[in-house]
């Protein structure tokens, strides 16, 4: 392994995508043993400290066998039909096999618009980490029973890393049936290079990028490469592996063929920018003292430390902060509508239950969705008792 390149084993946030190729056989179904053996794996890497989560593709592939529909294109609605009896077929079979090893899976079903749109991808990240912190394995998959445009499986290369940068994953594995990046499709070119180390996915890269390898995994090179983008510039590591052999995470650290893409080296630089420059300010919060204090030393904004909050934005929104001198100190992602954050603000994060009637957030905007854009005050200057977050 090259020097910036670490075992899967070693990563604290790990996203697994597996190939529909891997988990089902067009003729006999589900591939038990190798559902049994991956689930060894990932047991491994939970018992060593690892969160886990897995994009499973199949729930088509799995849903077509059962039915027994015949082999090649499917009919928009044969696929969703296929997919509602597949996904429900795949859950079993994941929550059968983690079981043996005390994990609990949960099902997770969403589309790429999940990950788009500011609310729904809040709501689904709240939801996988939650699963993480109490020690479940989130089991995510395409909603292709409700989509309305042509369902490919290849998709879930990008809904992979987009899960891995919505949950701060630093490792991305995508297991298909190709062992890696090559400088050509090595079915159509036996002069083809293996790559085993990409510092940067640059124009000469994405060329590479070859058609289906398979007729059930029908994303080919081209998603991995998209995926590829998503992950390295949320500073995620990605690695492009075979899952045919068993146990193929365990057979990657023990050195089998797999081509690593490095995250970049300003992940962070990249996502505030995207926060910053591309949402407009759905409302403004001000804040206090001691809030603009505490935001400049990178902590999470609290209702505590808000006095006032003006527009009419929904959770999710982009929110302008006003500091002390009326002007904007940062920007971020709102934790509440601003109909419930009016409520809270000023209020102490243990109130908010028996203000809005539930347990919500404790962050009016959390630390990981905002980004300071103006100039810093003297910390001297406030008051340490008035640090609200």
């Amino acid at each position: 392994m090259s020097a910036s390149r670490k075992p899967v084993s070693s990563h604290h946030r790990i996203v697994i995508k597996i190939g529909s190729a891997l988990l089902v056989d067009r003729k006999s179904g589900l591939k038990k043993d190798w559902l049994d053996a991956i689930c060894e794996d990932i047991a491994a890497l939970k018992a060593k400290g690892a969160d886990v989560q897995v994009v499973s593709s199949g729930a088509i592939a799995l849903g077509r066998t059962v039915l027994g529909l015949p082999s090649g294109a499917l009919k928009l609605e044969e696929s969703q039909a296929a997919a509602a009896v597949g996904q429900i077929a795949l859950a079993r079979a994941w929550s059968e096999s983690l079981s043996r090893h005390d994990i609990i899976a949960g099902q997770i079903l969403l589309t790429l618009s999940d990950t788009e749109e500011r609310r729904r991808y809040l709501n689904a990240r709240a939801t996988i980490n939650q699963l993480l912190k109490i020690g479940s394995i989130p089991i995510i998959n395409e909603n292709d029973t409700v989509a309305t445009t042509e369902i490919r499986y290849g998709d879930n290369d990008r809904l992979a890393a987009r899960v891995a940068t919505m949950t701060g994953a630093d490792l991305l594995v995508l297991l298909s049936d190709i062992d890696g990046l090559y400088t050509a499709p090595p079915h159509l070119d036996p002069d083809a290079r293996f790559l085993e180390s990409i510092a940067a996915i640059t124009p000469e890269i994405e060329a590479m990028a070859g058609g289906a390898a398979s007729e059930l995994s029908r994303g080919g090179m081209r998603t991995k490469i998209d995926a590829g983008k998503i992950a390295t510039a949320a500073g995620c590591g990605m690695i492009i592996a075979s899952g045919k052999t068993l146990n193929p995470l365990r057979a990657i650290d023990a050195g089998a063929r797999s081509s690593w893409f490095a995250p970049s080296g300003t992940p962070v630089t990249a996502r505030k920018t995207w926060i910053a420059g591309q949402l407009q300010p759905a409302g403004e919060l001000h804040v206090d003292a001691g809030a603009q204090t505490a935001l400049y030393a990178g902590k999470s904004l609290l209702p505590a430390g808000v006095r006032r909050i003006s527009g009419n934005f929904g959770r999710g929104d982009a929110v302008a902060i006003i500091g002390v001198d009326g002007r904007e100190i940062a920007r971020g992602l709102a934790g509440y509508d601003a109909e419930e954050a009016r409520q809270i603000t000023g209020h102490k994060s243990s109130e908010i239950e028996a203000i809005l009637g539930y347990v919500g957030r404790s962050a009016m905007i959390h630390r990981d969705d905002l980004v300071m854009t103006g100039a810093s005050v003297t910390v001297a200057a406030v008051k340490k008792d008035e640090i609200h977050a």
